[in-house]
């Protein structure tokens, strides 16, 4: 099924995607225009937060299941948003018309998890989840992507060049299993090295262009 109002952002850690969400809502034609992130806000979402920092030690398979059920809540729930910034609630939100933006969406859960995860489970655990009608993903080399974050003051347990360099792989290989299965999905994929101004006016151009508005 394909959420036809919904976006997503997509790529390793430092590709960019934060940024480019933040150019988005500075658009004042993007003015009605809600914007989510996975993990969520919720009280799971927090938690695998929590572990993302390394504070929580859980096993793969363990983490592939908060993250699904995060997700769940983060589309099926009911709507709860502070502004523009929803937390739950995305097939409501869509269906009432709104265009809604997420940081991140099942696509990481297959890159991610699909590594140290028993075959097939993350993709079990996701396959009855509305695809998105567009997804930009943002390609950029690991080694690019880990140089941009450095000065970070704290680091994820992901962010290690070799393991990112299988989540590159893991990404590219999902995103084109689901396009074929799913062809309503448009994946727009972005060379992450280009300027902040570049990207944010293609990103603009893809999304006045796909009858979204």
């Amino acid at each position: 099924m394909i959420l036809s109002k919904f976006i997503v952002f997509e790529g390793i850690d430092g590709a960019g995607t934060s940024t480019q969400i933040e150019q988005l809502k500075k658009r004042p034609e993007a003015e009605s225009f809600l914007f989510t992130a996975e993990p969520t806000g919720g009280d799971t979402g927090k938690f695998l937060r929590r572990m993302l920092k390394g504070d929580v030690k859980l096993e793969p398979s363990t983490a592939a299941y908060l993250f699904a059920a995060d997700r769940n809540e983060h589309i099926y729930g009911r709507i709860r948003s502070e502004g523009r910034q929803l937390e739950s609630g995305i097939a409501e939100a869509c269906e009432s018309g709104s265009i809604v933006v997420s940081d991140r969406y099942l696509f990481s859960s297959l890159a991610y998890q699909g590594i140290s995860c028993p075959v097939g489970l993350p993709h079990m655990l996701n396959e009855h989840f509305p695809l998105p009608r567009l997804l930009f993903y943002f390609d950029i080399d690991p080694a690019s992507s880990l140089a941009r974050i450095t000065g970070r003051e704290t680091k994820e347990i992901y962010e290690e060049e070799g393991f990112l360099r299988q989540v590159t792989e893991g990404y590219k290989g999902a995103i084109s299993f689901l396009s074929r299965k799913e062809p309503e999905m448009k994946v727009v994929w972005l060379d992450a090295t280009r300027s902040v101004t570049e990207l944010a006016a293609e990103i603009w151009k893809e999304i006045s262009d796909c009858g979204l508005l």
